[in-house]
């Protein structure tokens, strides 16, 4: 399968290139030349495009593409601006385009508990808010989705073992390397399609807990 990550500079992003890279074809999305040059001196396949493009320039990177992650976020350091423009229509466009390249598998991360209104986390609504409407609009797209909703992040070395829920409201965490382990075993689980569901730490192996969902 040939895979399209967007958000590969991030935390998760970094743990889920190699891991796709055992099983399938990973190309990583650049937003700059200095990102670019960066994954071919590693090796790492990959296109440059930004999320503030236009939907055609978006497809024109998905080009041959049969599945896409979506593992992007603004930040911390930037404004409610570009949350809006990145989280939720950059997410948008990049749906958009996976539809108009031929993409039919689409994998999200977005934040536990977005799709419950009463339990945002009150110092993050419009990253909240953000994650909760480009859910939706996956959701009505007609593509494969997949809607990986972890906890907070840690950077702490990962276990394999968690917790997925449709709902889980008693808070936690998970390290940033099993949510890309997660989004790996995704991929190759076809049950996952067409799901939605929370994920924090726990001690139930990966695979044994996708398949019980």
């Amino acid at each position: 399968m040939n895979v399209l990550v967007i958000g590969a500079t991030g935390g998760v992003g970094k743990h889920l290139l190699p891991l796709l890279a055992n099983q399938h074809q990973v190309v990583a999305m650049a937003r700059s030349d200095a990102q670019l040059a960066a994954f071919e001196a590693k090796g790492v396949d990959a296109v440059a495009a930004s999320l503030e493009q236009p939907v055609n320039q978006l497809a024109a990177a998905m080009a041959g593409m049969d599945a896409v992650v979506f593992s992007a976020g603004s930040g911390g350091a930037t404004g409610s601006d570009k949350t809006l423009l990145i989280d939720l229509d950059g997410a948008v466009k990049a749906m958009e385009a996976a539809k108009a390249s031929g993409a039919t598998r689409f994998l999200m991360v977005s934040a536990i508990q977005a799709h419950h209104r009463p339990n945002w986390n009150e110092s993050l609504l419009p990253y909240y808010a953000a994650k909760h409407y480009a859910d939706r609009e996956l959701m009505a797209s007609g593509l494969a989705y997949t809607i990986v909703r972890p906890a907070l992040l840690k950077d702490e070395p990962g276990t394999g073992l968690i917790t997925a829920a449709k709902d889980i409201t008693s808070g936690g965490a998970i390290a940033r390397q099993d949510v890309a382990r997660v989004l790996a075993a995704c991929l190759d689980t076809p049950h996952t399609q067409g799901q939605a569901f929370d994920l924090i730490s726990g001690e139930t192996p990966i695979p044994q807990a996708l398949a019980a969902l």
